[in-house]
């Protein structure tokens, strides 16, 4: 099972790569964030005549989760499961695909340590181990992937000290990170790729980051410890962020056996 994670950074500016590069890569189920859409205007019959069963939770120009998948797509909840304080924004999305319980997230940005905008996002954390712990137990099938805000350690960001007293790297993001692995999660792109270094999952659009390696990695695929012997392969699909007019952000590919 070919599991994908995107920030397309709006579906409806890039609607035609993002079918050019579903039809060559052929995911087996595909987490989109950032949408930027509402519900009624999500194009699902597009991704259903690839083959795809589709749901969305969005809000209009602003954030936006998708799952589309082919093996299944059972169990959707939108939201925080249960009784969890629910978010205001369209930021996580679950459903069962293939077998493997599914949260499609887009963690909040943070912006800045002193923002309140940081605190939310701290907040959006914990309630997400809340959902995890809600929707599953550790022994199960579980994926919780998209894009983290998160740059889980040093080597995942070009030039640590381009980040001093910033969020993305701060020791409270990374603990609330650490949380979801301490219940049972693992980086599974990492778990592949323990030595890799200067492999980034998102590039600023300004001042030719991408092209000069300046990136984060902050896109994660994390997998409980029942899927991490079925990883056969691990990648960041660079090319997917060249091109006219690309996200920031690459897709993350994860083939299970």
């Amino acid at each position: 099972m070919r599991v994908v994670t995107w920030n397309v950074n709006s579906l409806r500016a890039r609607l035609e790569r993002v079918e050019e590069w579903v039809t060559e890569v052929q995911p087996d189920v595909l987490c989109i964030q950032e949408t930027k859409l509402a519900d009624d205007a999500f194009p699902a019959l597009t991704f259903e005549a690839l083959g795809y069963e589709c749901a969305h939770y969005g809000q209009g120009q602003w954030n936006g989760v998708a799952i589309l998948s082919k093996v299944g797509l059972d169990d959707v909840v939108a939201n925080f499961a249960g009784d969890i304080e629910p978010d205001p924004d369209a930021r996580i999305l679950t459903a069962t695909c293939g077998g493997v319980r599914i949260s499609c997230c887009y963690v909040p940005n943070g912006r800045s340590l002193d923002d309140d905008h940081y605190t939310y996002k701290l907040s959006w954390l914990d309630r997400l181990l809340e959902h995890l712990r809600a929707e599953s137990d550790p022994g199960d099938d579980v994926i919780v992937t998209g894009d983290f805000n998160i740059a889980p350690s040093d080597v995942d960001v070009y030039d640590i000290r381009k980040f001093a007293n910033a969020t993305h790297v701060s020791q409270p993001e990374r603990d609330r990170l650490q949380a979801l692995c301490d219940w049972g999660l693992v980086d599974l792109f990492r778990h592949q790729h323990p030595d890799a270094e200067k492999v980034y999952s998102w590039w600023d659009y300004r001042g030719g980051d991408f092209h000069q390696g300046r990136g984060l990695r902050i896109d994660l695929v994390l997998g409980s410890a029942s899927l991490v012997d079925r990883v056969d392969w691990a990648v960041v699909d660079r090319n997917a962020r060249k091109g006219k007019q690309p996200s920031d952000h690459a897709p993350v590919i994860v083939d299970l056996t």
